[in-house]
């Protein structure tokens, strides 16, 4: 399945990725089956730390056991993707866009979300064939950035990422996200209200 295939799939109806970074093996795989409860397809767990794998891979055990899809965040060179791979993720999530690691992905047959946050950086991923890109960070590129961005790039499907919270998150809607990523707040009803969000139409 193609990237864009693949985002298409999982972030048409419910447009929100569930990022889990900094907590335990144990709290990550409470919230991600919270997240896949609450209707979230696409769970990630930052790797940027050794503590940070070993809550990704604690919560492989349960994606396996219960058909879901993982994804591995901040990843950061060709080794984080075969160790994304190694665990069974099925896509990988970038800060920013890497060639190298695209490819690496591909060659893995992980979907990859490559982080942007210029017009050169976005023009150059399409130039790659990948549409869906993570804005990122996203409070900082601000929703107006994401509006802006779309005039000439109509094509892209943009995951604004980087602090996103109930203040702000139905703005990076209205402004043409297609879907948003967040974390910070997941383990409270903040996540139900995001999913409740974007069911009530807040999707471009």
């Amino acid at each position: 399945m193609l990237d864009s295939e693949y985002f298409d799939h999982f972030l048409t109806d419910i447009p929100v990725v569930a990022i889990f970074r900094g907590f335990t093996p144990e709290e990550t795989v409470k919230f991600a089956v919270k997240a896949w409860e609450s209707g979230v397809k696409l769970v990630e767990v930052p790797i940027q730390d050794a503590a940070g794998r070993l809550s990704l891979s604690a919560v492989s055990d349960v994606a396996r056991g219960k058909g879901f899809p993982l994804g591995a965040g901040t990843v950061l060179s060709v080794h984080d993707v075969q160790f994304a791979k190694d665990v069974g993720c099925s896509f990988t999530v970038a800060p920013g866009l890497d060639l190298d690691v695209c490819q690496a992905a591909a060659e893995a047959g992980l979907a990859h979300l490559p982080g942007v946050a210029s017009s050169s950086e976005i023009g150059l991923a399409l130039s790659q064939g990948r549409t869906w890109l993570k804005a990122f960070p996203a409070r900082e590129l601000s929703p107006s950035w994401i509006t802006a961005q779309l005039g000439p790039f109509p094509t892209v499907r943009f995951v604004a990422t980087g602090g996103v919270n109930e203040e702000n998150v139905e703005s990076f809607f209205e402004a043409g996200a297609r879907a948003v990523g967040v974390g910070a707040a997941l383990g409270d009803p903040y996540l139900l209200e995001v999913v409740a969000r974007s069911q009530r139409g807040g999707k471009q």
